[in-house]
């Protein structure tokens, strides 16, 4: 046969053995890894959240504790990191199985529960916290700078809007049910915190009620002033997190994992907090002052991930206040709760899940006083000023605070920001938002800070005194003897 009608045989044979060596290199090469994408809720202008969330993606740390052995050898989760501004949303995405983890604010977390024990086909489960105030606050309400109320009476018949369904929400409505207000006290209308901020801003409502940080971060930027502050409430605030069950029962070690890498999140804000907040700044846009004001030592905050008995104890109540206002479904909250995931990780890290449950201690500010001499013994009467460019200094009392901003003001240093603690709710402030009580004792000014115009009001009658502003605070600080105005 001719060679040209002999090489198309040739060739298909040729094709014969290639496909068949295919064949056997396929069945000893290594099975394709399964790929399983992880939904991830987080709320990155939370600033309460973000050791949850952004920390934990920018840092990459849940890469450090993901699972690689075992069932998980052939698996590649792919984090899909969702952001929200607020819980519901978050709620949303679980429900429709788009979302598997998400956190959200005390009173989100309770619908999720209650939504997902009433007629969805799986659960969820609460299963670590983020951070927590055991008094309330975090949340607050904002009028204009240049607005006459100084209290929420002052608001009767106004506007005021809140995001619905958050957790600013909730202490709303427990402010009214302590008040015995009816709905109609005002006029509540429900707006995001970005409308409700240039609502505000543009005085077409009254007031504007939100969860962390705005109501710290709108008064930072310049255009608000807050009148009223969660910790009022004496209710609890938190963060958590919520998973799916079918999600956290298929990958148990996935769900411990994000714990893991929570608690690593944790840790590096509560070690570097100046740069913590300098990085969040970055991420998130939320100004590092205000960052700093939550997570910082002595800061509104604490990050701890156990599920402490009060916490369950406060969405029994929470969800009460819901309930008699008909707005939610029925949630057992002893049932929903999951502590399984995070006693596991405390366990994989070596620490003592019970003692930290039992435990309410955070990071208070510490060291010496570098002008007034002397320890910082009294955390929650001291004060930090931030200089730029030379970081954070501690000192032991509000004069002693003030008294270092105007030294250095007259050294030419651009102060930052200083924060100061209010003597009756003991969270921290920014000095130059605070109402100031000025008693004279024996030749000495005592100094002392207040959110609210009428509890410095009260503190100055009651003990002979005057009240004024930051800059009246500062000049009385200023004129004091150093030695003197230390505790």
């Amino acid at each position: 046969m001719n060679a040209r009608f002999r090489t198309p045989n040739r060739f298909a044979a040729l094709v014969r053995r290639l496909a068949a060596a295919a064949v056997v290199a396929g069945c000893v090469a290594p099975a394709l890894a399964e790929v399983v994408t992880v939904g991830i809720g987080t709320q990155n202008t939370t600033t309460n959240t973000v050791t949850g969330g952004i920390v934990i993606e920018k840092l990459g740390l849940l890469d450090r504790y993901l699972p690689k052995t075992g069932k998980y050898k052939d698996i590649e989760f792919k984090i899909s990191w969702q952001n929200f501004t607020s819980g519901p949303p978050v709620t949303n995405g679980m429900v429709a199985n788009t979302l598997q983890i998400g956190m959200m604010g005390d009173y989100p977390l309770l619908v999720n529960g209650a939504t997902f024990q009433n007629g969805i086909e799986t659960k969820s489960r609460l299963i670590a916290l983020i951070a927590y105030n055991k008094d309330g606050a975090g949340n607050g309400i904002v009028v204009h700078k240049d607005s006459p109320y100084y209290e929420l009476a002052d608001l009767k018949g106004k506007k005021v809007s809140v995001p619905f369904g958050s957790a600013a929400h909730g202490m709303v409505l427990k402010a009214m049910e302590d008040k015995g207000w009816k709905s109609d006290y005002w006029e509540l209308s429900s707006q995001s915190p970005e409308v409700g901020t240039s609502s505000l801003q543009e005085r077409r409502i009254d007031a504007h009620a939100d969860f962390v940080p705005f109501a710290e971060l709108l008064p930072y930027r310049g255009f608000a002033r807050k009148i009223f502050d969660g910790a009022e409430t004496k209710v609890p605030t938190f963060h958590g997190v919520v998973v799916r069950e079918d999600f956290a029962q298929k990958y148990p070690e996935f769900v411990v994992a994000y714990i893991r890498a929570l608690m690593a999140a944790n840790d590096w804000v509560l070690k570097n907090p100046e740069l913590a907040a300098a990085k969040i700044e970055e991420w998130t846009r939320i100004e590092k002052e205000v960052a700093y004001m939550f997570l910082s030592p002595g800061g509104v905050h604490t990050l701890d991930p156990t599920i402490k008995p009060k916490w369950i104890e406060t969405i029994k109540y929470d969800h009460g206040v819901l309930d008699r206002m008909g707005r939610v479904k029925p949630l057992d909250a002893d049932a929903w709760v999951d502590e399984t995931y995070v006693r596991q990780a405390f366990k994989e890290e070596g620490l003592d899940y019970d003692k930290q449950k039992a435990s309410f201690a955070g990071v208070e500010i510490g060291g010496t006083d570098p002008l007034c001499g002397g320890a910082i013994t009294s955390p929650r009467e001291a004060g930090e000023v931030w200089i730029e460019g030379a970081g954070i200094s501690r000192y032991k009392s509000t004069a002693c605070t003030l008294a270092a901003v105007s030294k250095a003001r007259s050294e030419g240093k651009k102060v930052n920001v200083v924060y100061v603690f209010d003597r009756a709710m003991k969270i921290k402030l920014f000095a130059d938002q605070a109402f100031y009580a000025l008693v004279e004792k024996g030749g000495k000014t005592e100094v002392v800070p207040f959110l609210l115009k009428k509890d410095s009001e009260a503190y100055a009658a009651a003990n002979g005194g005057r009240v004024g502003d930051f800059a009246v605070a500062l000049a009385a600080a200023g004129m004091a003897p150093i030695a003197a105005a230390g505790r």
